[in-house]
């Protein structure tokens, strides 16, 4: 199936066990499944509304583990926004986000015209949280991206990230769209026309 050219591609990264997938699932299709299924790479589309038309939000959900380098980069390259997760219960997967976000740092080089979001995932289970969450907002202000805590389980902040993601992207369109500068970033991004929202 051709990839459309007003299709607006997120990618999920994270450590595995995290809860990309039920993350992307809970969104995706409002379900949530407590067994964990390691993934390879699955791919969702949703239409949302771009400024009085559609387009389509494709968001890959990828492998946590770190035996394909080339799918990694491949989706890095391609992507238009990233989701970063890491465990509230977990400070090594935290840790384990950092050379991915050098790696998106390397490919795009530059993450300041890029929606980015820092993802603490399971804050349900605060009995076992390893990283507080003034944490996850300095690693956030560090990467200058922005930052989230979520629970796939109870469907806390799930909607609210991807709105917020996409709110990004509006952000940087009206910032860069005033100086009148037109750089490759920019024209893909005018494809969105702008205010994108969930439907």
């Amino acid at each position: 199936m051709p990839e459309q050219s007003n299709d607006y591609r997120v990618v999920v990264f994270g450590a595995g066990g995290v809860g990309k997938s039920s993350l992307v699932l809970r969104f995706v299709k409002g379900t949530f499944r407590d067994t964990y299924i390691p993934t390879v790479e699955d791919t969702y589309r949703q239409v949302i509304s771009c400024d009085k038309s559609v387009c389509t939000l494709q968001i890959t959900d990828t492998t946590g583990s770190h035996q394909f380098p080339a799918m990694q980069r491949l989706s890095i390259s391609k992507g238009h926004a990233f989701i970063l997760v890491y465990s509230i219960t977990s400070r090594q997967s935290l840790e384990e986000l950092k050379p991915i976000y050098q790696q998106v740092l390397a490919i795009k080089g530059s993450v300041e015209s890029i929606p980015i979001m820092l993802v603490g995932n399971k804050s349900d289970e605060t009995a076992q949280r390893e990283v507080e969450t003034k944490e996850g907002e300095a690693q956030a202000t560090a990467w200058k991206c922005a930052f989230m805590e979520t629970s796939a389980k109870m469907n806390s902040n799930v909607k609210e990230l991807f709105q917020e993601l996409l709110a990004l992207e509006k952000k940087r369109d009206m910032s860069l769209s005033i100086d009148g500068k037109r750089s490759g970033k920019q024209k893909r991004a005018d494809k969105l026309k702008g205010k994108c929202s969930v439907m």
